[in-house]
Formats: C-alpha cells, sequence, structure tokens
C-alpha cells in the first residue's frame, strides 16, 4: 500500500514538474504556474488589505479628506501591486527586460484603443486628489442635481432626488462646470418671484413677503431676507423674495412652502396676483347671442345643493381671520411720533431691518441686566416690565407701544425685565440694524432723541444704572443729566 501511494506521488510530482514550455530560459511547468498564480493571489490580497488599513486606519488619524484618502489608498495599492508582481516574476526567475519594449509597444496601442478610460481614470484621480468634489457634496451640472454618493478611479455615482443613482464618467466632471452646493458649506440662497397688480401699494408688498419669509421656519434670520423690486413687467410690478437656508439640498421643498405663504399673506392683504392682460377679437357675434340664451338654460338648478358661501372652511379660517384683522407695521409704525416724519422708503429700509416674533403668555422677551440686543414693536397682545430685584412693576406696554430702545441707544443693559401677559406678537429690529438707520437718517436720530428726553420716568431708571455703574456722580442734575444722554446719543450715531 504504501509502495503504491510513493510510486503515486512520485508519478505527480514528476507530472507537475514536468516542463510545458520555456521562457527565454526558465522551463514552465504546471507546479511553476500554480506557485506563481499562487504568489499573485497573495500580492493581491495584501494590496486589499493595505488599501483597507491605509483608507480607514492610518490616513483618518493624519487629518486626510475622504477623497485624499480614497486618491492615497488607491495609488499606494496600485504600487504595491506592481511591485510586487515584479518581484514574483524576477523570484520566479523571469527576465522581464526583453519584455519592457514589448509591453511599452503594447501600452501605446492600448492607450489608443482606452483613450476614454484612460481619460476617466486619471480625471478620477485628480478629483480625488484635489477634494473640490467629495462623497455626500449636494452638486448640479447638465440638468442633473443629487448628492455625490461614490467616487471611484473611473466614474462617480450622484443620486437623485427621484432615488435614482446616475454614473458619471470622470471626465465629464473634470471638463464641464459643476456647481457645487457643499463646497464650504450647504447654506445657500432661493429667488421667490412675485408679480402684483399694477394697483399695488409696494411697502404693503414688501412687509408681506419679509413677513412671509419669517414665517418659514428653515429661512435663516443671517444674512436677513430682502425683498427686490425687480422692475415694471407688461401687467404687473415685479418683486423676488431672496432668503437664505441652511439646507439648500432641501431647496425645492422650502419653495414650496414659501409660494404658498407668500400667496396666503398677499391675499390676506388684498394684493392682487394679475392675469396677464389680453385683447379677445370675437367673430360671429349674432350667432354667438343666439346660443348663449340656451347654454344658460341648460345649466343646472342650484336648488338643494350647497352655495359657495355655505362651504365649511378648513381649521385654518381662525389663523386667517387673526392674520387679516392683525395690524399692518407700516400703520403701527405710522402711529409712532418716532416714525410718524418718515416716508414710505424709509419706513420700508425699517421694515426691511426687522422681522416679527409671537410671544405666549408668560414668556420673558427680554431680562433685566442683559445687554441690550434689540427693541421692539408691540403689534397685538400686551407686555409687562418690572424690576425684579425690586420686585417693582414699571409699566405695561400694549399694540402700538416700544421698549427696549433705550437700552440700545445708551448702548446699556435692560434696566428692567419685559414678559408676554398673553399671545403677543411683536416687531423686532436688532441693534446693529437699528443704529445703521439713524446713522443714515440723522433726523430720525433726533426725532428719537427728542422722544427719549420728554420721559422723566425713563431718565430715573437710567440715571439709577448709571450710577450704579459709575458712569455718573450722585451730584449730577437732571439738566446735566440730559445734555449727557444727547451728547451720548450723538456720539453713538456719528460713529
Amino acid at each position: 500500500m504504501n509502495s503504491y501511494l510513493q510510486e503515486f506521488l512520485t508519478g505527480s510530482g514528476q507530472f507537475l514538474q514536468a516542463p510545458i514550455f520555456r521562457v527565454g530560459e526558465e522551463p514552465i511547468s504546471i507546479l511553476w504556474l500554480l506557485k506563481l498564480l499562487l504568489s499573485f493571489l497573495t500580492v493581491l490580497l495584501l494590496s486589499i488589505l493595505s488599501k483597507r488599513l491605509l483608507k480607514n486606519r492610518l490616513l483618518p488619524r493624519l487629518g486626510a479628506s475622504q477623497g485624499q484618502r480614497e486618491a492615497i489608498s488607491t495609488l499606494v495599492t496600485y504600487g504595491i501591486g506592481a511591485l510586487g508582481f515584479v518581484i514574483i516574476l524576477q523570484v520566479n526567475g523571469l527576465n522581464i527586460a526583453p519584455l519592457v519594449v514589448t509591453l511599452g509597444g503594447l501600452g501605446i496601442g492600448v492607450g489608443f484603443g482606452f483613450q476614454e478610460i484612460t481619460k476617466n481614470l486619471i480625471s478620477g484621480l485628480t478629483l480625488l486628489i484635489e477634494g473640490k468634489l467629495r462623497v455626500g457634496d449636494y452638486v448640479e451640472f447638465d440638468n442633473l442635481s443629487g448628492h455625490i454618493k461614490e467616487i471611484a478611479l473611473r466614474s462617480t455615482v450622484i443620486r437623485t432626488f427621484d432615488g435614482g443613482d446616475v454614473v458619471v464618467p470622470n471626465s465629464n466632471l473634470t471638463s464641464n462646470r459643476v456647481l457645487n452646493w457643499s463646497y464650504e458649506s450647504l447654506t445657500g440662497k432661493l429667488h421667490i418671484p412675485v408679480k402684483v397688480a399694477y394697483n399695488s401699494d409696494p411697502l404693503l408688498v414688501t412687509e408681506a413677503l419679509l413677513n412671509s419669509a419669517y414665517m418659514e421656519s428653515t429661512v435663516l434670520h443671517e444674512p436677513p431676507p430682502r425683498a427686490i423690486f425687480k422692475g415694471f413687467g407688461e401687467s404687473a410690478l415685479e418683486f423676488e423674495l431672496w432668503v437664505w437656508i441652511a439646507q439648500i439640498d432641501e431647496g425645492l421643498l422650502v419653495k414650496s412652502s414659501l409660494n404658498f405663504i407668500v400667496e396666503f399673506n398677499l391675499r390676506q392683504a388684498g394684493i392682487k396676483i394679475p392675469l396677464p392682460q389680453r385683447d379677445l377679437w370675437l367673430r360671429n357675434i349674432d350667432e354667438l347671442k343666439q346660443i348663449i340664451p340656451q347654454l344658460q338654460d341648460s345649466q343646472p338648478s342650484s336648488n338643494g345643493k350647497t352655495s359657495n358661501n355655505s362651504i365649511n372652511l378648513n381649521p385654518q379660517q381662525s389663523l386667517a381671520n387673526s392674520l387679516r384683522q392683525s395690524i399692518s407695521i407700516r400703520d403701527s409704525l405710522r402711529q409712532l411720533p418716532h416714525f410718524n416724519i418718515c416716508s414710505d422708503i424709509h419706513l420700508r429700509e425699517l421694515i426691511e431691518t426687522g422681522y416679527r416674533k409671537f410671544f405666549t403668555e408668560s414668556e420673558v422677551v427680554f431680562s433685566e441686566k442683559e445687554m441690550g440686543s434689540h427693541f421692539y414693536l408691540v403689534l397685538s397682545g400686551s407686555i409687562e416690565t418690572m424690576v425684579t430685584r425690586l420686585n417693582q412693576h414699571v409699566k405695561i406696554y400694549k399694540s402700538g407701544d416700544i421698549l427696549g430702545e433705550v437700552a440700545i441707544m445708551l448702548n446699556l443693559p435692560y434696566t428692567s425685565t419685559a414678559q408676554a401677559l398673553e399671545d403677543t406678537s411683536v416687531f423686532v429690529i436688532n441693534k446693529h440694524s437699528f443704529c445703521r438707520l439713524l446713522r443714515l437718517h440723522p433726523d430720525l436720530a433726533e426725532t428719537f432723541t427728542q422722544e427719549l428726553t420728554k420721559e422723566k420716568k425713563i431718565y430715573q431708571d437710567i440715571r439709577q444704572q448709571l450710577e450704579e455703574l459709575g458712569l455718573l456722580g450722585m451730584t449730577e442734575h437732571n439738566n446735566r443729566f440730559a445734555d449727557w444722554v444727547k451728547l451720548r446719543l450723538k456720539g453713538i450715531f456719528s460713529a
């Protein structure tokens, strides 16, 4: 039994080692080919493992970006593979020097035959090394938009909003203009075109558009929304609402929401969206006169059916009614002595710098000793101010009143805490925008100064706070204090 096994092994060894052909001086046998194949598989496995190690472990610790990790690991893998194959051939006795010329000529032929593939490979390396396009970026080009799902050497996969994956050759990305919304951040600007009738008040349109922007939760407050009067169209005044959002890839959904809100607010303000004007020329008037009575007789009777006026309103009716009855910001500003001298141009600038904000009952508007950052115009509801450290009531502000302007104008903390007594709507302007407006319009700053110096109660609170801060001596008289206030205001607004 052992002899038969020994003879089988000996015969098998001789068969595997028997030369099949020669390459140069090296005899090629089946065993030689098996060893070569096993060596190639080992090099291939080591290359794959080294790529994963570099891409997922080593390079992330060095702070390399995802594209750089992909490019470096791919190049290193190809280098290890090529070097390993050359070493294996040399170790197994093959002299590759005579093959260099042949492989060079073959490479030229392959290069011409696979020119597009080579171009895409080089483009892929360029994309990966430069890092201008990264996995996850939101891009637009050639009527295609979506997120980059994968960047490989030959092609890039883009996931569209429809859920499909589009394979794009890398040469298309490097040779064409690509809009990358995610290059620095996903923040982007949306343009909402709006056309209104010629008899519309541009200031009311601006107010309605800006209110619509702040009613959408995804719209950023910095940069603030802008209402642009683009020009005079054939049948309408043309406006455009500019808003910035944090996720520009959600722009289509935000546009849809804003269109609904804009249409609603324009309708509540009585602003009409016009239809294009067309001239209609009718022929055969006499025949039409005969047909019209027949059409009227053929219409079904409305008896027993619900008329349009009796249709049940949707649950948003109460919201619509409340907004319809709300006071316009422009009208509220007109009622104040500070702004009754302002033209519509000045009021438009003021409305553009602020936004509406809603406070629920007992919600704090601002706190005592908090640095003045905003001033508020009460549109509806009421706000109570009180000195919490003394538990002392100061004043109740109702519709048409303003509060917080003293802290901004004198660059001081709030002297009291403001709290909503009921559900309250206010118009808010931040300190930077308010001071900038007053610097641009000195007459408005002078009006505020005069109104401020009329308030004796405010004098007392401000003087007490200045004394606590050590900015005013205890022996200063009221007249001297009034002059100090005026000088401080002039200094702030002229800065």
